[in-house]
């Protein structure tokens, strides 16, 4: 029996090295989320092979990333699968504490250890001298010691206290010994001119000889598994620096930043550590030496790996031997603020447009903008204003465009006219003749020409004025409308020297489909950047019957996130008049606006506004239209605190959290719900 077969029938046939190396308890068949990438849902599992008889790892969303154990631990350790596969079973036997290649010792023979990358000896004498990690784990032998105060001052010149090296389990080391490549034993010992310190990385020992040569002596086997400062980062953070040595990592640590490195500069980085790190910290910064082969070492892992985003920085030294790396940058007298500068920098070189574009956005508190003058209102209530969208929404024959017809007349007057002419609405005088477009996309030719009429009529013009521009686009495809719509704006804006008001009169007539996401919040956003680049309001009519306090569809719910106002006309069918309420006030609550109604006049042969609903009959209304919302609620949840409440009235209702504690308070006064302990609430005995 071989190694890899004598492993596996020691691990229940491999189940063992996954559950070791898992960092949860591995339930076969059971799936789970890959731990080789950010996976979304669970798509892995681990299963008995009945070919082979061993257990192996399926992964269902990306194939590549299945195998058997040795796979897993390969994958995991970023090791080759070929070269190093002795590397990955004497991994295994020493992780899981298996023994086996020291149990046979026809097993012994097969486990070699990847060396680490050879220092370049002096001399003859240290040429023969062993520095590689090959037999140190039988050979090798470090004994240590306290710190002695020189030790310490050695350390203190970069920054880094006592306290620093404990916490990376660093050591003074008092002797070194081995045995170099022919077989003779020769050690190393510590004295005040040339000290040694070991660092302990897991089952790694590296030793490091600041002053002499060979400066790096290993005393037990490793391989790419090696990265100190690892275990001393913390969960999350905004940034985590990659250096060139362990020197660096302490001198950044101590000055209150995060950082590791790997064996050498050279080292290669493996690409799995780096995606962990990027889901743990926003920013990874290459931080190597400023000599020639730091420079490009660091270049090549930032292009290598550039769907990371991976930052470089450079420090300001002049790369010689002793001016080369952020530990001899603290020793010169440089500072953690320093850095914090120069990762800046660093930031805003990246950020560069974005900081363009900031400065252009970014409000200038000292140069307040002008207020947003309001085009429509009711009662001194803004419901549209310029820079902004007013949405006007009902079911068929509930008289919209009548509706509509007496604001574009109310937009066309240079004086202000009688609210019986603007059914109700204070409407903005058009002092300056600023252009009033009407765009409808249902209406035949015919039937506009009827409405402009009715329009002029209301606002006392013998004939269409020059600055009024009806447009019917019933024969154009809906992917030209928005076109021409934009491109009408841009050119009546400098004839007319300003827009007085735009009227959609069917804004779902844009876009293919109502219910399309994408879509509607396209057109949606289009719409509020033309309001706002010629500062003026426009009224989106919506042939939707609105559900209580919100619009159907994708394309009602982006006009209520996005209009300043929404106003919902329902005809009372008693009374024989429609009537107009508002659903959303960004600057109020909606149910403060009273309740207007309007209807059709035979003598004047147009819908004349019929007043206000009484005060009786508009709190009877508050009161249904809060048990509607109560209902909706309820009906989903039971009872609930009242901050739960208050968050569901701002949801359904599109208020602000002001506003909804204010319904939530009627609706305990009026015994919509009822309150029981401290603070939860139920649906209220209607």
């Amino acid at each position: 029996m071989n190694y890899r077969d004598c492993i596996l029938m020691s691990t229940q046939r491999g189940l063992d090295v996954f559950n070791y190396y898992m960092p949860f308890k591995v339930i076969p068949k059971k799936k789970f989320k890959s731990p080789f990438y950010h996976d979304t849902k669970p798509s892995c599992h681990i299963y008995l092979d009945t070919k082979t008889g061993y257990y192996r790892y399926k992964d269902f969303g990306e194939s590549q990333y299945s195998g058997d154990c040795f796979w897993f631990v390969a994958t995991m350790f970023n090791y080759d699968m070929k070269r190093d596969f002795r590397l990955i079973l004497s991994k295994i036997d020493r992780d899981l504490g298996l023994h086996i290649s020291m149990a046979d010792p026809n097993f012994k023979s097969e486990v070699k250890a990847v060396p680490f990358r050879k220092p370049q000896p002096s001399g003859t004498e240290t040429a023969k001298i062993s520095t590689t990690s090959k037999n140190v784990t039988k050979k090798a032998k470090v004994t240590e010691k306290s710190f002695s105060e020189t030790e310490l001052r050695y350390w203190a010149k970069y920054g880094i206290d006592k306290e620093t090296l404990c916490r990376f389990n660093v050591t003074s080391a008092h002797r070194y010994s081995n045995v170099n490549d022919e077989g003779k034993p020769y050690s190393f010992m510590s004295s005040e001119s040339e000290p040694m310190f070991a660092y302990h990385v897991g089952s790694n020992l590296k030793v490091y000889r600041p002053f002499s040569k060979p400066r790096f002596l290993y005393a037990s086997s490793s391989g790419s598994d090696y990265i100190f400062g690892m275990e001393q980062l913390p969960t999350r953070d905004n940034i985590v620096f990659i250096t060139g040595g362990e020197k660096d990592v302490m001198s950044l640590s101590a000055h209150g930043f995060n950082a590791i490195t790997f064996n050498s500069e050279t080292a290669n980085v493996p690409k799995t550590i780096l995606e962990r790190l990027k889901r743990r910290f926003k920013h990874i910064v290459l931080l190597y030496d400023m000599d020639e082969t730091g420079v490009k070492c660091s270049r090549e892992i930032q292009m290598a790996n550039a769907e990371l985003g991976l930052l470089r920085m450079e420090l300001p030294l002049d790369g010689t031997k002793e001016h080369k790396d952020v530990s001899d940058f603290f020793a010169g007298g440089g500072t953690a603020e320093e850095i914090n500068n120069l990762f800046l920098s660093i930031i805003k070189e990246k950020h560069e447009q974005t900081a363009s574009l900031l400065k252009c956005c970014e409000l200038d508190y000292d140069n307040p903008p002008e207020l947003s003058r309001m085009v429509v209102g009711v009662n001194g209530v803004p419901i549209g204003s310029c820079g902004n969208l007013l949405c006007v929404t009902g079911g068929e024959g509930v008289g919209k465009s009548h509706y509509i017809s007496s604001i574009v007349a109310g937009a066309l007057s240079e004086e202000e006219l009688d609210k019986d002419m603007t059914l109700g609405l204070d409407i903005a005088r058009n002092k300056n003749q600023k252009a009033v477009l009407l765009f409808d996309t249902e209406q035949s030719e015919a039937q506009l020409y009827k409405n402009v009429s009715t329009i002029l009529k209301r606002s006392g013009f013998d004939a269409k004025p020059d600055y009024f521009h009806p447009v019917y686009m019933t024969a154009m495809a809906r992917n030209e409308r928005l076109t021409l719509i934009r491109d009408a704006l841009d050119m009546l804006y400098y004839r007319h020297k300003g827009i007085q008001i735009v009227v959609i009169d069917g804004v779902a007539d844009l876009v293919r489909s109502a219910n399309d996401e994408q879509e509607s919040i396209s057109i949606v956003d289009d719409l509020y950047k033309l309001a706002d680049i010629y500062n003026t309001c426009i009224v989106c009519v919506l042939h939707f019957v609105p559900n209580g306090f919100k619009l159907r569809g994708h394309l009602g719910s982006e006009l209520q996130r996005k209009s300043s106002g929404i106003l919902s006309i329902e005809k009372d069918e008693i009374g024989n008049f429609s009537m107009v309420k508002a659903m959303k006030v960004r600057d109020g609550s909606p149910l403060d606006v009273p309740l207007m109604k309007f209807g059709w006049d035979k003598e004047k042969d147009m819908f004349v506004y019929l007043g206000e609903k009484s005060k009786d009959e508009k709190e009877k209304w508050k009161e249904t239209e809060l048990k509607d919302v109560a209902k909706g609620i309820f009906k989903h949840e039971g009872a609930m605190p009242y901050t739960r409440l208050v968050s569901l009235v701002m949801e359904n209702m599109d208020v602000k959290e002001r506003t909804a504690k204010k319904y939530v308070s009627i609706m305990k006064e009026r015994g919509i719900i009822t309150q029981f302990g401290d603070s939860n609430y139920n649906m209220g005995k209607l």
